[in-house]
């Protein structure tokens, strides 16, 4: 019973500490600075522990029940979707930012415009989809700067905007890309210190509930960041969204690099360890 418990307590933390990891904070960062509630920062983290448990459940128990072989190729193809994974994510984010500045500009140039042909000039937020920005309104004609078709992520916003679990659905999805990467290395560290297969898939359970923990608590500290940078300074938060797209899309392409050509996904001799 000792031993049970030990091995449950190390899964727990390690799990938490798993989701630590630069390429987990860099993915949810992207998701996170589109949102400043708490509460909902920790179910972004939540939904992509949700997903990220799934995957290392699913893929870890048939290796440990069905002494599953993963090939070099698919092991380096399974990493590799996390780095193009960072990379759509990052691009999100800097084509959020880019377009959110003429906006910005308009906000600064309404008051010196003449109100004669403009009307009765104002400025509100709204969003699209979680896509939340503000510009300029004039009441005298229809008048919007964006169409709904220029928006980041307009087409997933068009399509699915209108169904409550939409916005779950992409930290959900981030998640088990993620547990793609982190499955066999998980996987064959139990295999190597726990003998029985039940306490092995107990261990994997556990292990997710620590990963889930653990990024919850990760969001929502960068929520709380976030919040206090946008309470004092909108272009600082601006600026926060557009560092985290950066970062995601840089690191999306060193391990697009790494795992195609260091480890040879893209020559005829792949080398995978899983880790």
């Amino acid at each position: 019973m000792i031993a049970f418990l030990s091995i449950i307590a190390v899964g727990f933390f390690l799990g938490m500490r798993h989701a630590t990891d630069p390429d987990h904070v860099i993915a949810v960062a992207t998701i996170v600075t589109r949102q400043r509630n708490l509460a909902r920062a920790s179910l972004i983290g939540a939904f992509w522990g949700v997903g990220h448990t799934v995957t290392i459940f699913a893929v870890g128990a048939a290796i440990i029940l069905f002494n599953l072989v993963i090939p070099p190729r698919l092991g380096l193809s399974m990493e590799l979707s996390v780095g193009l994974m960072l990379i759509i994510l990052g691009a999100m984010n800097v084509a959020g930012f880019l377009r959110s500045v003429p906006d910005a500009l308009d906000s600064r140039e309404a008051p010196h415009r003449d109100m004669h042909h403009q009307g009765t000039v104002h400025s509100h937020s709204h969003s699209h989809g979680d896509y939340v920005h503000s510009h300029r309104h004039a009441h005298q004609a229809e008048d919007h700067p964006r169409r709904m078709d220029q928006t980041p992520l307009a087409f997933l916003d068009r399509t699915l905007a209108r169904f409550g679990a939409y916005r779950h659905l992409r930290p959900l999805a981030v998640g088990i890309v993620h547990g793609l990467a982190g499955s066999a290395a998980v996987a064959l560290l139990v295999l190597t210190t726990i003998g029985n297969p039940r306490w092995a898939i107990a261990y994997l359970l556990v292990f997710g509930l620590g990963t889930i923990a653990g990024m919850m608590v990760i969001t929502m500290s960068l929520a709380t960041t976030l919040k206090v940078a946008a309470g004092r300074s909108h272009f600082i938060a601006r600026r926060l969204g557009m560092a985290s797209g950066l970062l995601s899309l840089a690191f999306g392409l060193f391990v697009v690099y790494q795992i195609g050509f260091v480890n040879g996904l893209f020559t005829s001799h792949p080398l995978w360890t899983p880790k």
